[in-house]
């Protein structure tokens, strides 16, 4: 595999790997979706394949500590409807991955998280145009409908596909708990739990592609401490965010990922 070594890394390659290290760390307990630029880094500084390879135990990492602080919001029945579309959409992603180049894997995410925050921002302007109201549960409005049940399958699909291929789900995920009604903390436990789960039964499949190996795990050991302070910072941050500014960061987010991919 065409990759770097911690000592290939020069003082600003090494800087910027950092950065994007504590952004995951934030995105996790903050603004989901954000850590599309910890993508756009490590793919940036590191051959673009060999860089999803290493950013995978970093976003567990930062999948830890986010279910550690938000434990006790996931919404379970959502994960369960999701888990298995998800699992079709690895498998789809790994098939794609054998044959796919960087710029077919960049343009064909960026394209469906464009498409993906339109849809969203349209049905949120007019679920605000029904109900309004800060509300302050973590139930989703309606998982249990045929077409609850229908978009859970899409985004799941789409999610796992765009998380195996270059560890994009997260926009794609975060686009679908909006849409589906959750408030802050029910998003946030839903998706820590969610993202632990689905990056963990991605590994065997990175090993498998050449994308983990003992060189990008040093590289990780370097830079998972980063994770920290960027976590407790999203913590810190997170009760600070009202409802309103908290999903126009979270799309705001998906829409800087989807142009960087598709302009890189």
């Amino acid at each position: 595999m065409n990759t770097m070594t911690l000592w290939d890394l020069n003082g600003w390659q090494f800087a910027a790997l950092a950065f994007a290290a504590l952004l995951v760390g934030f995105s996790k307990t903050a603004v989901s979706g954000a850590n599309t630029v910890s993508l756009a880094i490590f793919a940036a500084m590191l051959p673009a394949r060999a860089s999803t390879g290493v950013l995978l135990p970093i976003l567990i990492a930062g999948d830890v500590l986010a279910v550690l602080t938000y434990r006790r919001h996931a919404h379970w029945p959502t994960l369960w409807r999701l888990f298995p579309a998800v699992a079709a959409g690895v498998v789809v992603g790994t098939v794609f991955l054998m044959w796919a180049d960087d710029e077919a894997v960049r343009t064909s995410i960026g394209a469906i998280l464009l498409l993906m925050a339109g849809v969203t921002v349209w049905r949120r302007r007019a679920a605000e145009r029904a109900a309004k109201g800060d509300g302050a549960g973590n139930e989703p409005d309606a998982v249990t409908s045929r077409a609850g049940k229908v978009k859970a399958r899409s985004y799941g699909v789409l999610g796992g596909f765009t998380t195996m291929v270059a560890n994009a789900g997260g926009p794609v995920m975060s686009l679908y708990l909006l849409s589906a009604g959750f408030r802050k903390l029910g998003f946030l436990g839903t998706s820590a739990f969610f993202f632990l789960i689905v990056n963990t039964s991605k590994v065997p499949f990175s090993v498998g592609l050449g994308l983990i190996n003992a060189e990008s795990l040093l590289l990780d050991a370097a830079l998972v401490l980063f994770v920290v302070p960027g976590a407790f910072l999203g913590k810190w941050a997170v009760s600070r965010i009202n409802q309103v500014l908290f999903e126009r960061l979270v799309i705001a987010a998906t829409v800087v990922g989807g142009v960087q991919l598709l302009l890189h």
